[in-house]
């Protein structure tokens, strides 16, 4: 299997992440957002709205989308379960990914694009939504300081896709000035720790 990535972006550190904790061996080529790698023509081949991450299979075949391609990594390698051993549990970690990608990484994310000066020239920004996008930030982190004092991970007892989203959300919230309060967020903290001493978290 063949990765294109930039190692800087939030997206495809989620599949590595799940790539680390599966154990699978991989191959990477780096596309580079800071240069405009993946919007050339030939990146554009394996996809065409020129997003990263793309994980190539042997045979030719593209997935797009990190969900996607983490999905299609549990079922092909179905050890260490990842998202969710039964039914229930699986609507349960689908529900708590969908959290920390609607409610941390998406206003993170907007809040890099329309703030960042890395975007200056790049992109239209609008400097007022990343400000709303703080102020709704800001919020969901109080909500899940409150979660997370009731159990030790994301979506339950233990670590799943929906950690993996959550924290390369949160790391990447730092390039924007958003970080973990262990004062007002000690159960947010304590679970940022937690994860982020897996050995995963390094890929």
């Amino acid at each position: 299997m063949l990765l294109y990535h930039d190692p800087r972006a939030p997206n495809p550190r989620r599949v590595r992440v799940f790539l680390a904790e599966k154990g699978v061996p991989y191959d990477t080529i780096e596309v580079l957002i800071a240069d405009k790698a993946h919007q050339t023509a030939e990146f554009r081949k394996k996809n065409p709205i020129a997003l990263l991450p793309v994980l190539e299979l042997a045979d030719g075949r593209v997935l797009r989308e990190s969900m996607a391609i983490c999905r299609y990594l549990e079922e092909t390698y179905p050890e260490p379960n990842l998202m969710g051993a039964d039914t229930w549990e699986r609507a349960q970690i689908e529900m708590w990914n969908r959290h920390a990608e609607l409610e941390l990484l998406y206003p993170i994310s907007q809040i890099f694009r329309n703030s960042h000066k890395f975007w200056e020239g790049r992109i239209k920004q609008a400097p007022e939504f990343a400000q709303i996008m703080r102020e709704h930030l800001a919020e969901r982190l109080d909500w899940l300081e409150g979660e997370l004092g009731k159990r030790p991970y994301m979506a339950g007892d233990r670590f799943t896709v929906a950690d993996i989203t959550a924290m390369c959300a949160l790391d990447f919230g730092k390039v924007s000035g958003v970080r973990i309060d262990p004062e007002t967020h000690p159960n947010l903290a304590a679970w940022h720790k937690r994860v982020s001493d897996r050995p995963s978290s390094k890929a």
